[in-house]
């Protein structure tokens, strides 16, 4: 019923309560019982309309809530399709499996490393594509990982269809299937196949320099600030790799107590954090460092892609990189903000 066929209706019987009451105090017969009974009466229709009011307001309330849900819905659909488009174009080779390796989820750039249509590969095992004399050990290498909070790496020979098989190392992470479900591994893999055929034929120059820049960072103090534990472990396993001392924090404040305790060599600070954000760390940091008297190289990763660069170098930082960046470009970086080029 609308709001205003229900005011008619109070205001309907609202007349013919005061006729009735005219009537009635013409005729002598229980006039005062009468009166009082329609007396309670109209404030009973007082109350009605009382509760009238209150239900519409509440109803008024309740769209607005329902409108800021719906909003809030969108943008979380909105945000879940940008790190979907990332994951689907990263140049990095991404994929999700589940306990036994089935394929959930895989990005084009691993699916044209297995040269198989990524619509394909959804359902199918992993290990169709791992050499047969390495299934049992990358069926044991999965099950690990599963058990591990951190990252596990290990190398195994990845056969292509219709391609020729290459060396591959497998960088895994146990974290949710799409369901929400434990039992996911994240899966990065990497084609080494270069590398060991530099070993192999003796063409050595090109590694060696890269393992001399690598052997620079030997002892390097960095300090990493992300609310998001996964990037944490995926960050710092890159970086331990190259013989750097990685302290991580999940928030600004944790940074700052950090700081007082020591003195990093490089600061790498994600941009978008709930609480504080890294704007809000670089304006805390050159504060510190004025009333301390030194200067420590700052840089910003993201996960966004039109993050504003212009205004990441603005604001302070040194340095500014995307998180699905390549691994070799995060070393460069902390190489060069340290001067270890």
């Amino acid at each position: 019923m609308r709001q205003e066929e229900l005011s008619y209706f109070f205001e309907r019987i609202q007349q013919q309560i005061e006729a009735l009451e005219q009537y009635i105090t013409q005729s002598p017969i229980q006039q005062q019982q009468t009166i009082s009974a329609l007396k309670t009466l109209n404030t009973y229709i007082q109350n009605l309309e009382f509760l009238k009011t209150e239900i519409q307001n509440n109803l008024e309330l309740i769209k607005t809530v329902e409108q800021e849900l719906l909003q809030q819905n969108e943008t979380l659909i909105s945000e879940c399709q940008v790190y979907h488009d990332l994951f689907k174009l990263a140049p990095n080779a991404s994929l999700v499996t589940n306990a036994e390796g089935i394929i959930l989820e895989i990005n084009y750039t691993a699916a044209a490393l297995l040269n198989v249509f990524p619509s394909l590969l959804i359902g199918k095992s992993l290990i169709n594509f791992v050499a047969q004399k390495e299934h049992q050990l990358f069926v044991s290498k999965l099950k690990q990982s599963l058990n591990e909070k951190s990252v596990q790496e290990f190398e195994v020979s990845i056969c292509p269809r219709d391609r020729q098989a290459f060396n591959a190392i497998l960088l895994v992470k146990a974290g949710r299937e799409t369901s929400g479900a434990l039992g996911a591994l994240q899966i990065c893999l990497y084609d080494i196949t270069k590398y060991k055929q530099l070993a192999q034929i003796g063409q050595m120059s090109s590694l060696s320099a890269t393992i001399e820049r690598q052997n620079r960072l030997d002892g390097l103090r960095v300090l990493f600030i992300d609310d998001e534990a996964d990037s944490r472990e995926l960050i710092t396993a890159m970086l331990i790799q190259h013989g750097v001392v990685v302290t991580t924090v999940a928030t600004v404040a944790e940074a700052l107590q950090e700081l007082e305790r020591s003195r990093p060599d490089v600061i790498i600070s994600d941009l978008r954090m709930p609480d504080e954000d890294g704007y809000s760390l670089i304006r805390k940091l050159k504060a510190l460092e004025t009333e301390k008297g030194y200067q420590i190289p700052i840089a910003a990763l993201t996960a966004y892609l039109a993050e504003d660069q212009a205004k990441v170098i603005e604001a302070g930082f040194q340095s500014h990189l995307h998180k699905l960046a390549p691994p070799t470009e995060l070393i460069a970086m902390v190489a060069h903000l340290a001067n270890r080029i």
